[in-house]
């Protein structure tokens, strides 16, 4: 659970910016959209396999470009 307090001299704009860092950083949001429907372990294990093929063609892009 984020939270944070007011610091003196402080405004609300500032510490909800504060707040919205924390629950970022806190990985909060990515937890519960992650875990909005329930995929299975086989379904997970393609979908994590397509991003790697895919990180890897676009690092190989990149080389090949300079």
């Amino acid at each position: 659970m984020a939270s944070v307090v007011l610091r003196p001299n402080e405004s609300q704009d500032s510490l909800l910016k504060r707040f919205r860092k924390k629950v970022v950083k806190s990985g909060v949001l990515s937890t519960i959209r992650r875990k909005r429907w329930f995929v299975s372990k086989s379904e997970l294990r393609r979908v994590e396999k397509k991003k790697a093929i895919r990180r890897i063609k676009r690092r190989q892009y990149t080389r090949t470009g300079e």
